[in-house]
């Protein structure tokens, strides 16, 4: 594409922005969907929502769980002893006896008698809903609190020695940190006025006395205390921190004396100079090794921050280039943690199972015998995604286990042994039918799952909705839950194309440069695989998915007319133009290899206004009027097209929304504006 046309999309782009000025401000004429399907009110509250655990932590020694579970007052913290997981003994650590807050994020000291956790149940005195760090001693039972900050903090973690804790905080802040939330209006001099930087800070366990470990001059994403509590790895940039985790660096910061940091980082180790396959690539999940000399992180292709995967390498503490261990690997770490000076143990995201290897870092290969299958599940327990809580002492892991099948539960194992610890859900069945499903395309073998309708008679013929996952860099796993699909009766087909995780690093950089080409061929080859394989009306297939999967759906009904109606839930239209008005523009130079200003053809060649014309798809188009990753903008200049080309569509913007919608009202009427479109767009004959 030509400079005048950039210059185009930038001017399209500018004339588009006053229009979401009204909905910033807040006076907005938002209503909810008249006469909504009633049988979506009938469903919510029945089958599939069940009690789930929330973050865990297992004691150092191995002996206890403290875990989280919500309830209609709150978040509730509980201990309960492994070798007898009787709830009639648990323990229920609260604040002053209070019961209508919120007490969660448990994380235990290194001797295993002092648990440290969030809680809202502050005093009159403090700011309403303010959270702060709170101790609970297992000795005396007594709770006391330690912080009196003002902002948003998370991933509290104690130092090895048990002196300090800490932890990334914004204080003052306005919004949780991240590109998800919603943006704040725009107003002021842009990135310079009113940016909220993520920092470490440490506070003392004795005094609560804090001190910051980083400078405003980084915003910290992620860090790990090393063991001998006098350095702090992290990973950082330049602010803004929605928008720089894709160049950030590795570094250490080293203690100056009592509760005093240096704030001068050294790096460690900087992919965007590398000469490793790491070049351009991003880093997370930093873990110093027992004797601290060498850090381990998990590296890779990864399109949002909070969406780990990769392989997992290992660096020098004192700084390098970084070894991978996993060169190869068939499936996508996300979680990794030492075992030993020579023995990393990760969690592993393999075609749709998890499984829990432990790799040799001097032979760089898995050890025999050492992988712990757990099926089709997923599993967390922390704030980081696939987190697990261990217990080096006692080998054990513990961790929040769910699937189709599985409903969620704490358990605890290692390879060869699993124990569950909770019963919340015996005896419950998913009310949804889900199984994996593996096809073969263009030399890949692609894994996803198909959902089945309700009370699915395969003498009748069904209509689909395929669902196409964010990222690209994600993947669509095994989760317990209620379908609304397939309680409607639809097929549901959640595939994970080239471009996502779960089957090594080549497979999820295969969609570089090709956005919406082999991915839409891999979609497509297992639409006819599933044909083949149960009873679906081809008249009757839509196509629907956010944030990637929101491109996905705007770019396919460019391509193909297979799909009788589509959903774009913040897609993206025109990357050229996008790469203009978003919060996050760092994401894309690893995946169409230069900027937009660069090579402004590769974004062309992947963007559906370019192709506008093709389409006949009657197309829904939803968004969040204040999205920083997959701006209003984009939706708009969509559903412009369509309307001028005579396709019928629909823009609905909700106020106040970022990428990550929060306000149930919202979520309950883009089910039931989705719902409507399909049903009137696709209606059986």
């Amino acid at each position: 594409m030509t400079f005048s046309s950039l210059r185009t999309a930038a001017a399209l782009a500018a004339a588009l922005l006053p229009s979401l000025a009204l909905a910033q401000s807040g006076k907005t004429d938002w209503a909810p969907m008249p006469n909504p399907d009633p049988r979506l009110a009938a469903m919510r509250g029945t089958g599939g929502r069940l009690r789930a655990p929330g973050q865990i932590a297992i004691t150092p020694d191995g002996t206890t769980i403290a875990w989280s579970i919500f309830g209609r007052e709150g978040s509730q913290l509980h201990l309960t002893e492994i070798a007898n997981p009787d709830p009639a003994k648990d323990k229920i650590v609260s604040v002053a006896g209070t019961t209508n807050c919120s007490s969660s994020s448990p994380v235990w000291s290194p001797d295993s008698q002092t648990l440290a956790f969030t809680s809202n149940c502050t005093s009159k005195t403090e700011e309403p809903g303010q959270v702060q760090i709170f101790l609970y001693s297992r000795s005396t039972g007594e709770v006391k609190q330690l912080t009196h900050l003002k902002g948003i903090f998370q991933q509290v973690a104690w130092s090895p020695d048990g002196k300090s804790l800490a932890f990334l905080f914004v204080e003052n802040a306005s919004r949780s940190a991240g590109a998800l939330a919603a943006m704040k209006p725009w107003s002021g001099v842009i990135g310079e006025d009113g940016v909220e930087i993520q920092r470490v800070y440490a506070v003392s366990a004795a005094t609560g006395e804090g001190t910051w470990v980083t400078s405003t001059a980084m915003h910290t994403y992620e860090f790990d205390w090393s063991p001998d509590s006098q350095h702090i790895a992290t990973i950082s940039a330049p602010p803004p921190g929605e928008n720089t985790w894709w160049i950030a660096k590795l570094y250490i910061t080293d203690s100056m004396g009592k509760h005093g940091w240096s704030n001068e980082p050294g790096v460690v180790f900087d992919p965007v100079t590398s000469t490793t396959a790491m070049k351009g690539l991003q880093m997370a999940v930093p873990r110093f090794s027992p004797d601290g000399k060498k850090i381990a992180f998990i590296g890779g292709l990864m399109s949002d921050q909070g969406s780990t995967g990769g392989d997992v390498w290992v660096v020098d503490a004192k700084g390098g280039q970084p070894t991978d261990i996993t060169p190869g690997i068939d499936g996508t770490p996300c979680f990794e943690a030492w075992l030993d000076n020579d023995t990393i143990g990760m969690v592993e995201d393999r075609r749709g199972r998890t499984v829990l290897p432990d790799y040799s870092v001097s032979k760089r290969a898995m050890i025999p015998g050492s992988l712990m299958n757990l099926g089709e599940t997923t599993i967390s327990g922390g704030p980081i995604k696939g987190a697990v809580s261990i217990s080096a002492t006692a080998r054990l892991l513990a961790y929040v286990k769910s699937g189709h099948d599985t409903p969620p539960e704490i358990w605890v194992g290692r390879t060869g042994y699993e124990k569950q610890i909770t019963h919340f859900n015996d005896g419950a069945k998913n009310p949804t039918r889900t199984e994996s499903v593996e096809w073969e395309n263009e030399g890949f073998h692609v894994q996803g799952w198909l959902t089945y309708p309700k009370n699915y008679d395969a003498a009748k013929k069904y209509p689909l909705i395929v669902e196409v996952h964010g990222g690209p860099s994600a993947s669509a796993g095994a989760r317990w839950g209620q379908n609304t699909w397939s309680e409607l009766g639809y097929f549901v087909f959640a595939p994970n194309p080239r471009g996502s995780f779960g089957q090594g690093e080549k497979f999820t950089a295969a969609n570089i440069k090709d956005f919406g080409y082999g991915d839409l061929r891999d979609i497509t080859s297992g639409m006819d695989y599933i044909e083949k394989k149960v009873s679906i009306d081809k008249n009757r297939e839509g196509l629907t998915g956010w944030s990637y999967g929101g491109f996905m759906t705007m770019f396919s009904v460019t391509q193909t007319h297979r799909f009788k109606a589509a959903v774009a839930g913040a897609g993206i239209s025109n990357w050229q133009s996008y790469y203009g008005e978003n919060s996050i523009d760092q994401w894309m130079v690893p995946f169409f290899g230069a900027t937009v200003y660069d090579d402004p053809k590769s974004y062309a060649k992947s963007s559906a206004i370019e192709y506008i014309k093709n389409v006949k798809t009657p197309t829904l188009v939803i968004v969040g009027d204040r999205d920083g990753e997959c701006p209003a903008p984009q939706s708009f200049e969509f559903w412009h097209a369509l309307r001028a080309e005579g396709v019928k569509t629909q823009l609905v913007i909700y106020p106040n929304e970022g990428h990550g919608f929060r306000d149930p009202a919202h979520i309950a009427d883009r089910e039931a504006r989705e719902v409507a479109w399909f049903e009137q767009n696709m209606p059986a004959k």
